[in-house]
C-alpha cells in the first residue's frame, strides 16, 4: 500500500527519531552509527539528508546521499535508507529516496550510487555500475552495485568508489 508523505531535508529535532529509525530498520546499530559519523564529517551535504513524515509528524522513513568519488571524480553514495517497521511497504522510504534524488539532481549532482537490492533500486533508475565501468572497493555482486546518471550527455567517470571513512573501506 502506497500513501502521499511529506518529505523534507532534516533538521536538528529530526537527529533522534532518524536514530531510532535505522535502529529499529537494521538488525544492528552500524547504520545508525554510520549516519551520526557522516553528519559529523566533510562528506555530509546540508538538504541530502531526507525524512518522510506522517501527518503527526512521525519519522517514518529516512534516505541519506553523501559526497563520495569515483576516481577523483565527485559523486554521491546514497544509504542508509531505513524505515520504521511500521510503515514498511508503505511507500516512506521510496518518497524519501525521491526527494533526496531529486534534490540532488536540483543540486547539478549528476551520480549516484547505491549497493542494495537488485529489486529495488532500478525502480528509482539505477542500473549496473559495471555498465559505467564503476566497481566497488570490495567484492560485491555485480547487480547489487548500481549507478543513477541523471545526464547521460555528460561524461560519467569510471574506476573504483572512493567511500568517505566512516564508511570504513
Amino acid at each position: 500500500m502506497s500513501r502521499t508523505w511529506i518529505t523534507r531535508p532534516e533538521n536538528e529535532r529530526d537527529i533522534p527519531a532518524i536514530r531510532r529509525a535505522n535502529l529499529e530498520a537494521f538488525p544492528t546499530p552500524l547504520e545508525a552509527d554510520l549516519v551520526e559519523a557522516l553528519r559529523a564529517g566533510p562528506a555530509w551535504i546540508p538538504g541530502l539528508s531526507i525524512v518522510a513524515v506522517d501527518d503527526d509528524g512521525t519519522v517514518a522513513g529516512y534516505a541519506l546521499l553523501t559526497r563520495c568519488h569515483v576516481g577523483d571524480a565527485p559523486a554521491l553514495a546514497l544509504g542508509p535508507c531505513a524505515v520504521l517497521p511500521r510503515y514498511q511497504k508503505q511507500g516512506a522510504g521510496s518518497a524519501a529516496i525521491r526527494a533526496g534524488l531529486e534534490t540532488a539532481r536540483g543540486m547539478g549532482e549528476n551520480l549516484v550510487l547505491v549497493l542494495g537490492h537488485a529489486e529495488y533500486y532500478p525502480r528509482f533508475g539505477f542500473t549496473r555500475a559495471s555498465v559505467y565501468g564503476i566497481r566497488p572497493p570490495f567484492e560485491a555482486p555485480d547487480e547489487a552495485m548500481m549507478a543513477l546518471v541523471f545526464d547521460e550527455t555528460l561524461p560519467v567517470p569510471s574506476g573504483v568508489i572512493v567511500y568517505p571513512p566512516p564508511f570504513g573501506v
